[in-house]
């Protein structure tokens, strides 16, 4: 087909980028919706209590890497209706709290109830000494899928609003440069990725806003060698998988290649990223959560039940196959490490 016949079948289609930026951030958009992205699915915000006093002891080492700064931020990226950053408010320390500046980034309105003290905007302040967090944030950062058609050429996936699909133009550019450095296709057809350049500028651009202190990313994730051969990109709605319209009416996401967002410009001139498993992470940062002994439920069996219920929540925030295989990116600005 040629490129004018292929322009002319297109019709109504889009790059899955545009396609998955007006579904989730327009008007009326998925992450507009007045219940929120807990209305839908379960991120390690909404499983446990345990995962903000985590964030919350890693914003305490922050604060100490920091020389205890007369002012301490905390930045939730991509906050939905703030279930972390209050969270994380409620677990600090008396003396950490008082010197706590929060805030909340999101796209959608302020939701009601959220405390005083946590400042809502929509995008980054501009300058940030303290914790960037962005929990599930870069797999809702849209992105192009490019596929190999029937010649071994990879092409951008265009996508009509009722989900269906189509070949578009050839990669090239930047996002083909991309590609070929983080996500090679081979000529096999059929063969898909999402292209992360969006991610890795999004996250530059996140980064450059701190002064000092340490930027996390938290997300479904992949590297280089284990890259899925035909990407990830999916919908959630209700708490179960879909197929991914592009119809507002539900979540569009794909997992991150996080170790290309670690190649920030070295002219930045920063320490070096690390990657772990959110298992790593949160144990490091003392969450454990060990089964308590079967003669505490004799002789206290309240506090037995609370035990084996903070047991049960730590595991799936650990479980591998689960919650635990998420990967965390820590980029240190200004501090000797990544803390953990």
């Amino acid at each position: 087909m040629t490129d004018e016949a292929r322009r002319e079948t297109a019709g109504d289609a889009h790059g899955w980028r545009a396609a998955t930026e007006a579904a989730l951030y327009g008007p009326g958009g998925f992450y507009r919706r007045p219940e929120g992205p807990a209305g839908h699915f379960r991120t390690s915000v909404h499983a446990s209590r345990l995962f903000a006093e985590a964030v919350a002891e890693l914003l305490c080492r922050v604060d100490e890497a920091l020389g205890r700064p007369e002012t301490l931020d905390f930045v939730d990226m991509g906050a939905g209706r703030g279930e972390l950053v209050s969270g994380v408010l409620a677990a600090l320390p008396a003396d950490v709290a008082a010197r706590a500046r929060a805030y909340a980034v999101e796209l959608a309105d302020r939701p009601p109830g959220l405390p005083d003290r946590i400042t809502w905007l929509t995008e980054l302040p501009r300058t940030i000494t303290g914790l960037l967090f962005a929990n599930e944030w870069l797999d809702n950062v849209p992105v192009e899928v490019a596929e190999v058609d029937a010649a071994g050429v990879a092409r951008l996936v265009l996508v009509r609003p009722d989900g269906t699909e189509l070949l578009g133009e050839r990669v090239s550019g930047a996002d083909a440069q991309w590609l070929a450095r983080w996500w090679p296709l081979g000529t096999e057809p059929g063969l898909r990725a999402e292209i992360g350049l969006p991610r890795d500028q999004a996250w530059a651009s996140a980064v450059t806003s701190l002064q000092r202190g340490l930027a996390v990313a938290v997300d479904y994730a992949h590297t280089l060698t284990t890259r899925p051969p035909f990407g990830t990109l999916t919908g959630f709605r209700d708490g179960r998988a879909t197929a991914p319209v592009p119809d507002g009416t539900r979540d569009i996401t794909a997992h991150v290649a996080l170790d290309a967002c670690t190649a920030l410009d070295p002219a930045l001139r920063l320490p070096e990223a690390s990657l772990c498993t959110q298992r790593d992470a949160l144990r490091a940062l003392g969450l454990i959560g060990p089964r308590p002994p079967l003669t505490l439920a004799s002789t206290h069996p309240a506090g037995y039940v609370r035990a084996l219920a903070i047991a049960g929540e730590a595991a799936e925030l650990t479980a591998p196959g689960g919650l635990g295989d998420f990967l965390w990116l820590l980029q240190p600005v200004g501090i000797k490490d990544a803390l953990l």
